[in-house]
Parts: structure tokens; sequence; C-alpha cells
């Protein structure tokens, strides 16, 4: 098994998660999730290291999710831990209740929808959240925590 095979298999979960949350769809966040990949693997040698390789995913499957966006003409600018609280997505047992906290995640705002989609969906630290929006991992955790609250507020 080669280097980048390993890559995909370590990672391409987490960047389905993170597409799936932004797209809604299944079967688009497959789609997505093959050109971040193609991507990746045509662009292996641009990796300089200064961030982790989830982060240089990341961030190719938002550019991918983007690039859809404006071609179906449906693009939105995408324009912060805390104490401990129930995640909104726990306990999420049938498909109704998922559907009503995936319906509330994409009503939120950005950086909200994003910042908590790539926390939860993409398993993302603050810090390599903060650096995608070059930001810090304060502002990465206090974006989090809002998002949470307003999910919270939505949810219940």
């Amino acid at each position: 098994m080669d280097a980048f095979e390993t890559l995909y298999r370590k990672s391409s979960g987490k960047v389905y998660r993170y597409l799936l949350s932004l797209t809604g769809s299944q079967e688009r966040a497959e789609e997505l999730t093959a050109e971040t990949f193609y991507r990746a693997y045509l662009h292996i040698d641009r990796f300089q290291g200064r961030s982790s390789v989830d982060t240089w995913l990341f961030s190719i499957a938002k550019n991918v999710w983007r690039t859809e966006q404006r071609r179906a003409g449906r693009f939105t600018d995408l324009p912060e831990d805390f104490p401990e609280e129930r995640d909104p997505l726990s306990g999420v047992e049938d498909h109704d209740n998922a559907m009503r906290i995936h319906q509330a995640l994409h009503r939120l705002p950005e950086p909200y929808r994003e910042v908590f989609s790539l926390r939860v969906f993409g398993e993302l630290s603050f810090a390599d959240i903060g650096e995608l929006f070059g930001k810090s991992d304060s502002w990465a955790r206090v974006t989090f925590y809002r998002a949470r609250c307003k999910l919270k507020e939505e949810s219940t």
C-alpha cells in the first residue's frame, strides 16, 4: 500500500463527513470527496508541511465545495473548548431527530456552520480550524462554542 492510499484510508471519512455537513447530500459528498482526493493527488508536491495533512485536505475540500456552489449559482461566501455541555448531536437516535439537527445546522450563519462542521464532522483541532480561517485557535474555540449554543437553542 502506498503513502497516498494510506492517507486516503485515514482521512477520507473525515473529509466525507465534513462535505456531507456542507452539502446535505450523501451523493454530492461522495463526489466532492473523490474530487478532493483527486486534486490532492495531483498537487501532493505542493504540500509543504506547514500545516497538518488533514488541514490541507480540508482546505482543498472547502475549495472544491465552493467551486461547486459557484457553478450551481448557490454560492454563499464563508464569511470558539469551553465548559462541556451536552453536544446537540449526541443522542441522535432516529432519522427525524438527525434531520432536524442537520436542518438547524444548515440554517446557521457562517462562519459558525463551517467551524462546527470542521470540528464535529472533520474532527479538526481548534488550531487547525483557526489556521484554515487565518485566525487564532481561541477564535475557533469561541466560534465553535457560539455555534453549539445557537444549535442548542434551535434544537430545543
